[in-house]
């Protein structure tokens, strides 16, 4: 895509940058990578862009449109958490790059969450990729970096000192993840805390900061809560059904509201169709859908080619969809002149009290298996893994 940059970019690749641009990476993080770095950017065309955004503005329209009682069925009884809010702080949105039927290259949605991903890792993805590469800045997202920095600071850190702010996760040094807390502790100068390191007094919770115990009054949430009752022995420090003094950037509800739960309702030429399990129509033939438990993460549990027999064997049938299969077109070539497929994750926050979400950056993924997880290519394989998406003429 975009033959005039991709043309540039594979003249100029060689190994040496490629471990260039890690080395970088490593060095802004404190840490490595621990998620394979793809040695391509993506290259896609405004055209493209355009269709996104408007795929996009359309599911954010008609989520804003549902209901609040439709969105808080989407949370489990033994999963809601107090004072909850009217909008989430953050909205990510997952797109396949296909092929349609006339031929065109669109994009179809995968899923959605109201869960924060790497933003601080890809914006400084993003200007790494720029300085091995110069002739990049030219289609880089065009947000000057002091400006992103102080989106994420409204959001997160708020009106609060910076220590009264923490990055919430469970054992984070344990985390793929690891190195966006360091980038994001550097860039709004919180600190990530366990989640087993919080102590609670009364209905207010703190946390030791530098030998002193400091009072936490904005959580950015980094702990997917439906995860907690599957890691034995976990001494946490706080349930977070119980009702206390911090505000949630996001609230845990949200995490369940804005899901796989909403595919059956979104409607547009770029959402495949969807429906609950227990919904499927007779009309419809499995061999053409994808099975997804609603609520996991990283691909996990997913059936590319669910049969009878395991949809009926299934208990908990609400807690499933069905999605019409997408093909993603393999269209991203590498030095070898081999293609790759991928996907891209539009990275929006919200601010409170504003009437819609802000696009910040995006996440590139590439792959050249059935999966876009890295786990599923050849391990020889190369132009897959974790990207950023730069989009021109």
């Amino acid at each position: 895509m975009i033959p005039k940059y991709r043309k540039q970019f594979n003249q100029e690749f060689s190994q040496e940058k490629y471990d260039q641009l890690k080395d970088i990476l490593t060095e802004k993080g404190g840490m490595a990578p621990a998620f394979r770095i793809s040695e391509s950017p993506i290259f896609l065309p405004n055209e493209f862009k355009n269709k996104l955004l408007d795929a996009s503005d359309s599911i954010i329209d008609q989520i804003k449109a549902l209901p609040a009682e439709v969105l808080s069925k989407a949370v489990p009884d033994n999963c809601k958490v107090p004072n909850d809010t009217k909008q989430p702080h953050f909205f990510t949105i997952d797109f396949g790059i296909c092929r349609s039927e006339n031929g065109e290259i669109e994009p179809q949605l995968i899923e959605l969450q109201a869960f924060p991903s790497l933003y601080a890792f890809q914006k400084t993805f993003e200007e790494t990729f720029c300085e091995v590469y110069p002739f990049l800045s030219e289609i880089k997202n065009k947000m000057p970096n002091e400006e992103f920095r102080n989106h994420l600071k409204k959001l997160i850190v708020g009106d609060e000192q910076p220590e009264h702010v923490i990055l919430l996760e469970i054992f984070p040094e344990k985390q793929k993840t690891a190195i966006d807390f360091a980038l994001t502790e550097k860039l709004l100068g919180i600190k990530t805390v366990c989640l087993t390191k919080v102590k609670k007094e009364g209905r207010k919770l703190f946390y030791e900061n530098n030998g002193k115990l400091t009072e936490i009054k904005r959580i950015y949430n980094r702990v997917i809560f439906d995860e907690l009752d599957r890691i034995p022995d976990l001494k946490a420090g706080f349930d977070f059904r119980e009702d206390i003094d911090v505000q949630w950037v996001t609230h845990p509800n949200w995490f369940f509201k804005i899901s796989k739960f909403l595919l059956p309702m979104l409607k547009h030429q770029f959402v495949p169709k969807s429906y609950f399990l227990h919904e499927f129509p007779e009309h419809e033939s499995l061999e053409h859908f994808v099975l997804k438990p609603l609520f996991s993460f990283a691909g996990s549990g997913v059936n590319l080619n669910p049969t009878k027999e395991i949809t009926e064997a299934i208990e908990d049938k609400e807690n499933y969809i069905l999605q019409r299969k997408v093909t993603y077109e393999p269209i991203f070539e590498d030095i070898n002149g081999d293609f790759s497929k991928a996907e891209i994750r539009l990275l929006y926050i919200w601010h409170e009290n504003e009437d819609r979400p802000v696009l910040l950056e995006n996440l590139g993924r590439m792959t050249k298996a059935a999966m876009v997880n890295v786990d599923f290519n050849k391990k020889d394989a190369i132009w897959i893994g974790s990207s950023n998406a730069f989009f021109g003429d």
